[in-house]
């Protein structure tokens, strides 16, 4: 009987990876105390939700223009040259909004401003963190990489709004972005430490690298069709966060349950990320898929007006698919896309999810007003379930199997 191969290092042994991982941490943990804090700061600030909408927008509309590009960027430089500059811009833009604050007459236009600005930054550095994960992690290690990455963004927010309340109630929201400021800076210091791995392209116009990498993307069926179910499930997601709240004042006791059940959420995103990193499914795509489309449960669920305990559960079950989904999607897709062109093809992830969320933004409270919240749940589910159900009749998505490299090392006793 030839020799069992060594098993394989954990991920946090490697030192590139190790402060990869830390910085990463400490940057998901700045921004999950951010969405409250701005919120928060800028209604104090004007009294107004269309102005909180338009300082939103400011954030949201850069980032979806430049995610493309970001996807040409990360392909063409180092992604730890991108990631450390968009740090630093990031650095800068949320202390000057904490300053503002922090000065007791903050200025609507400018805080619009820095947020545009770190929005245009945001594009750059999302399709860049794929390459950072495949430039310090050999593949056969990937899967647990991502998953670490995911228990910790799971954590951030399950950790984040308790650590935001705490900020904003006791210094007020400007050292909140303070904070998030600290938390760039700090990433950037260590990244700047550390060597990526990385394959430069060719030298080329813009629009050619733009055509490659959707290329790259298209001769994938099941790349894109799952593209198309991850987009309705941010629609889906979009409609339930603004028809949400309502219902839990109209239907159960407000505060209490709307607070459960995103707490409920939180903990199934951290339970979906810990399975994630054991579970080695035959065909990673498809059931991730499926276990998304598990999202349909509490929309349908609140549109029947069930208990809340049972709507509590289904939303902690359906965060729990995604958990589940982010680690195994990443990896696949880092075994599956060529290096070379892994940053674009992953920036066209990011600009089909993330345009689905205005959409549901928008669409969801104008058909509650019109039929009653009832029916943009149950359509909401509808699309989520069937979105999801559907790439299971794609051949790509079936026979996508994971990598030979990972395939687990057997015991002794198993041989």
């Amino acid at each position: 009987m030839p020799p069992l191969p060594p098993p394989l290092p954990h991920p946090l042994r490697t030192r590139a990876f190790r402060l990869l991982f830390i910085g990463r941490s400490l940057s998901l943990l700045g921004d999950a105390v951010i969405p409250a804090a701005l919120s928060l700061a800028v209604f104090i600030a004007t009294g107004s939700t269309a102005k909180l909408a338009i300082v939103l927008a400011c954030s949201m509309v850069p980032k979806l223009l430049l995610l493309p590009f970001g996807g040409v960027m990360g392909d063409r430089v180092n992604a730890r040259t991108v990631a450390l500059g968009t740090d630093l811009v990031r650095c800068a833009t949320q202390l000057f909004v904490g300053v503002e604050l922090l000065g007791g007459e903050p200025r609507l236009w400018q805080i619009a401003l820095a947020e545009a600005i770190g929005g245009c930054a945001s594009a750059f550095a999302m399709p860049a963190l794929a390459p950072l994960i495949t430039g310090t992690v050999e593949e056969a290690n990937r899967r647990r990489a991502n998953a670490l990455m995911g228990v910790v963004s799971s954590a951030t927010r399950l950790g984040g709004p308790a650590l935001a309340g705490v900020l904003i109630l006791t210094a007020g929201p400007g050292w909140a972005f303070v904070l998030d400021s600290a938390s760039f800076a700090v990433s950037a210091a260590l990244l700047s430490t550390i060597r990526v791995r990385h394959v430069p392209l060719a030298r080329r116009s813009l629009a050619a690298d733009l055509k490659e990498g959707w290329g790259e993307m298209r001769s994938r069926d099941w790349y894109w069709t799952s593209l198309f179910a991850h987009s309705a499930w941010n629609g889906a997601a979009a409609v339930l966060m603004t028809l949400g709240p309502a219902i839990a004042f109209e239907q159960f006791d407000g505060k209490t349950f709307w607070l459960a059940f995103m707490q409920a959420g939180a903990v199934g995103l951290l339970l979906g990320s810990l399975l994630a990193g054991r579970a080695r499914p035959r065909r990673p795509i498809l059931t991730a898929n499926l276990g998304l489309a598990t999202y349909a449960l509490p929309l349908t669920l609140l549109a029947l007006s069930a208990p809340a305990p049972v709507c509590i559960a289904a939303y902690g079950v359906a965060q729990l698919g995604l958990g589940f989904l982010s680690p195994v999607w990443e990896t696949a897709v880092q075994s599956a896309i060529p290096s070379h062109a892994l940053a674009r093809v992953t920036s066209y992830d990011w600009l089909l999810s993330l345009a689905a969320m205005p959409v549901g933004y928008a669409l969801g409270p104008l058909a509650a007003d019109a039929w009653g919240p009832e029916v943009p749940l149950l359509a909401a589910a509808l699309v989520v379930g069937g979105a999801c159900l559907a790439t299971a009749a794609v051949p790509g998505v079936r026979r996508f199997g994971r990598p030979v490299e990972d395939t687990p090392v057997l015991t002794r006793a198993e041989v």
